[in-house]
């Protein structure tokens, strides 16, 4: 059928109202962690999740030995393999400050962090070894791998109302960091040669702060996580995962996501309130054919009762996309001074993509663009890939976004509305936004679209022009446009 390019715009001042009310942010994020969990209720099959239990047994880490401000990795991760081996339970951090390196979370052990205890993590690279498999921005390979770690575990969790800090970034791991190289360079590398431990000369990749892989019934709950060197909590081919309730601070340092969802599916995030130096809920599924090669897809995962405050985005599918993403809904959530919005992200070598992928009942106050699509990159990183044209052919690492669906958005401030640069051999297709109510400075950019629908939408921009390029099917139905001064 030959495609037909419709731009249209239906003044009206009836809009249609909001089918629930929008929350604030006074609302939504930690500070409003309820005692239970609320049925989830999603526009996909989406399985009940539940908290791990774990055995009536405790350990506080002082009672076995452990002095404050005096490195106790050993102490803490002996009773973890303790606990395990009898059958789990629960090791806690009493109040106070407590000095470790990396742990090792084990099947069945809750590491409970009590009200004012503060765990500190070493920054000497000989506290985070040996060197376990992790994955590092899309590409699996053996490093540091997380200051607490799992693989493979079954009923682990991360809970209280205590604090995990990271070291200082005058430290050694920082400074013997992988630097200056783009990371698919290691992709022809057996994964087994793809070590990087800090001896003889060679850097390391950076830890993240909580990353299991490989784990089922995960739950992480009520801590506050700050001063990362790297990404905060990323689970990683990890299945049945609750993150409840969390707070990321980790303002002005680079790359300091909140939450990764990493290749990992049935995932419920809830009251959490992250402020990053980087994206704070972010989903990724593997770089380039590394991330064929797993073919892990990040799916049916629920984002509600949320707050994000600063950051690089606020909800951010990819880059890292080739595994796929799909079955997100992400609801009743406040977005509230991040740089971007709602942003897709993936570049032409990237592979996957993502689909199926619901918003309902967001508020945005953002410095950026609200609803952002940046699927081409920059030459920095890929080169001549980064040019719209000449269209290339399509190969299995070509991505594609499509089945978006946004409904119930209040836009309180923003740089543009919408702006949507998508490849033009995979347009972005199949795009509903309806019911918002929007002031902007700018209105739309687009660029490589395919069905993409705005409707019952009330807008106040400064700046009415819109620019499209290479798009077929643009719907704008009842919308009404306001020049501001």
């Amino acid at each position: 059928m030959k495609k037909i390019f419709v731009f249209a715009i239906l003044i009206s001042s009836l809009l249609t109202a909001f089918s629930q009310e929008v929350p604030t942010s006074s609302q939504v994020g930690a500070l409003k962690l309820p005692d239970t969990i609320a049925q989830v209720v999603a526009p996909f099959e989406m399985p009940k999740l539940v908290k791990p239990e774990f055995p009536d047994r405790t350990i506080n880490i002082e009672s076995v030995g452990a002095q404050q401000n005096k490195l106790c990795t050993n102490i803490i991760q002996k009773e973890i393999n303790r606990l395990s081996s009898k059958g789990g339970g629960t090791v806690v951090v009493p109040a106070g400050q407590w000095l470790t390196g990396r742990l090792i979370l084990k099947s069945n052990v809750n590491l409970h962090l009590e009200k004012d205890a503060e765990l500190h993590f070493s920054g000497d690279i000989k506290d985070c070894l040996p060197v376990v498999f992790t994955r590092n921005e899309g590409i699996e390979l053996y490093s540091l791998g997380a200051f607490i770690y799992a693989n493979g575990a079954i009923n682990i969790a991360l809970t209280g109302q205590g604090k995990l800090v990271g070291p200082s970034r005058d430290c050694e791991i920082f400074k013997k960091q992988m630097e200056g190289v783009v990371i698919e360079k290691y992709i022809s590398t057996p994964v087994e040669k793809r070590i990087f431990d800090g001896k003889d000369g060679k850097p390391v990749f950076l830890p993240m702060f909580f990353a299991p892989m490989n784990c089922k019934n995960v739950l992480v709950e009520g801590v506050t996580f700050e001063k990362t060197l790297f990404w905060n909590v990323v689970p990683q081919y990890c299945e049945n995962v609750i993150i409840r309730g969390i707070t990321v601070n980790s303002v002005g340092i680079f790359r300091s996501d909140g939450i990764d969802i990493d290749s990992s599916k049935n995932i419920l995030i809830e009251y959490c309130t992250l402020d990053c130096g980087d994206d704070c809920f972010t989903l990724k599924s593997g770089r380039c054919e590394d991330g064929l090669r797993v073919n892990k897809p990040s799916e049916n995962i629920i984002i509600r009762y949320c707050l994000a405050k600063r950051g690089g985005g606020s909800v951010t599918c990819g880059s890292e996309t080739a595994g796929m993403i799909r079955n997100m809904y992400v609801h009743d959530c406040v977005f509230d001074g991040t740089k971007n919005g709602i942003l897709f992200k993936t570049r032409r070598n990237r592979g996957g993509g993502g689909e199926n992928l619901y918003y309902e009942r967001i508020r945005l106050n953002i410095p950026g663009p609200a609803i952002k699509w940046d699927m081409l990159g920059s030459r920095e990183y890929v080169g001549e890939l980064a040019d719209r044209l000449p269209v290339r052919s399509i190969t299995p690492l070509t991505p594609s976004y499509k089945n978006i669906f946004m409904k119930d958005i209040i836009i309180e401030n923003c740089d543009k509305f919408i702006r949507a640069i998508g490849i033009p051999e995979t347009k972005i297709s199949n795009v509903v936004i309806e019911n918002c109510n929007v002031s902007s400075k700018a209105l739309v950019e687009i660029s490589d679209v395919d069905g993409f629908v705005v409707k019952n939408t009330q807008i106040k921009t400064k700046n009415s022009a819109m620019n499209i390029a290479g798009a077929n099917n643009i719907i704008w139905d009842n919308v009404k446009i306001t020049t501001k001064d």
